[in-house]
């Protein structure tokens, strides 16, 4: 079976589908085809073009459609098109591209959907885009370039940029109550030489203040850095970190005092037998109880810990196989639901292509949805349409 007559067949069928389903969630992924070596062993011929484009599917495993595609949308398939990123109303959808264009954008109020490209100065491997608080300013993040470019929400044109030469710029989060930004310096664009350091930038300027280094090991600790989110609410404010082949989670608490942060290990995965931990998520825009981590390297984990006694002190209530490549995950509004995207950047054994749905109150899979990957598909990124999504403090 070939991907090409598989997406063909599916198009034709939704647009004569009859009736309303009787339950969905939809989710938007975007997705690419598997290297060649997965296509054999999926047993899918791969004498076809390489694909990309944005999939909208039902993902509600009580829904009598699931798994099924709604939508598909093409994408360039030179864009490497990587992830997805909502503004704060959830009206637009930001995707960023390793390849070029860095950044694209899909106006969600607009149906049928379209991407349009905005327009960058010169960004090499675009990683994540991050919004203020007030949902006035993005931050891209260009992991090849060492800067960062800074945009206007309204306008999505570009305001400024953060330099911040000899790093290698990935995860991104801003506190403006502090006036900081903390900047991941992850690894080269290569993959072959990861780095150390968390870069702090003032807010107000976009001046660089320094580093912090993210391990206690003597340098190079090769840890990578690669996810920062400030923890919703918390007070000191408080930044956790995952430190992708450090395997531990980081925490880093602002100083007020000192102007500064203070840097500890609060978390080691690799005590779990988990590694390459990536994403983190809260249940909730001010004060969360709980965070929600994931790890790549096979089998694959989502963690649910108990942060109650406070973001340094977590507590793992529960450790979910899902499959190899854990990455993205989108959420219900009421946590019933998290829906782990099974694939990172198509690593051998981090790229399985399933969706797991995980009940996230028992802290099971209850279900795959293995559309894309059935198909020769790998899905980089995950999150629900608005109707059904919960920020998870992104």
């Amino acid at each position: 079976m070939k991907s090409t007559v598989f997406f063909t067949a599916v198009a034709v069928g939704i647009g004569i589908a009859a009736g309303p389903a009787t339950a969905e969630i939809l989710a938007i992924m975007n997705y690419e085809s598997k290297p060649e070596g997965q296509l054999k062993s999926l047993k899918l011929s791969g004498d076809v073009p390489r694909r990309e484009g944005l999939a909208i599917i039902d993902v509600d495993p009580e829904s009598p459609d699931f798994g099924r595609i709604i939508s598909d949308i093409p994408i360039d398939p030179a864009t490497v098109a990587h992830h997805i990123f909502y503004d704060r109303t959830m009206s637009k959808a930001y995707i960023t591209g390793l390849q070029e264009p860095p950044l694209q954008v899909l106006d969600l109020t607009k149906n049928p959907y379209r991407l349009s490209t905005i327009e960058t100065p010169p960004c090499k491997v675009a990683e994540d885009l991050i919004l203020d608080e007030a949902n006035e300013r993005w931050y891209l993040t260009c992991m090849g370039s060492g800067k960062v470019i800074v945009g206007d929400v309204a306008t999505d044109e570009v305001v400024g940029e953060i330099v911040l030469p000899g790093t290698y710029p990935h995860g991104l989060a801003v506190n403006s109550a502090i006036d900081r930004i903390l900047v991941t310096s992850t690894i080269t664009p290569d993959l072959t030489s990861p780095d150390e350091f968390v870069s702090v930038v003032r807010a107000s300027d976009l001046q660089s203040l320094g580093k912090i280094k993210m391990s206690d090991a003597e340098s190079p600790s090769k840890v990578a850095p690669v996810e920062v989110f400030f923890v919703p609410g918390a007070e000191p404010a408080t930044a956790i970190v995952t430190n992708m082949f450090g395997h531990t989670l980081e925490a880093l608490v602002w100083d007020a005092d000192a102007q500064e942060f203070d840097r500890e290990t609060i978390f080691d995965f690799a005590k779990q037998g988990a590694s390459v931990p990536l994403e983190i998520y809260f249940n909730s825009d001010q004060n969360p109880d709980r965070m929600y981590v994931t790890t790549a390297m096979k089998p694959g984990h989502l963690h649910i810990f108990d942060i109650s006694e406070g973001p340094t002190k977590p507590k793992l209530l529960k450790q979910v196989a899902t499959a190899d490549g854990a990455h993205h995950v989108g959420f219900t509004p009421d946590f019933k639901y998290g829906f782990v995207q099974n694939s990172f950047i198509n690593l051998p054994d981090m790229s399985d292509g399933s969706v797991s749905v995980v009940d996230l109150e028992s802290g099971e899979v209850i279900a795959s949805m293995d559309t894309l990957k059935n198909a020769g598909f790998n899905p980089n990124s995950l999150t629900l349409l608005p109707e059904w999504n919960h920020l998870a403090g992104h």
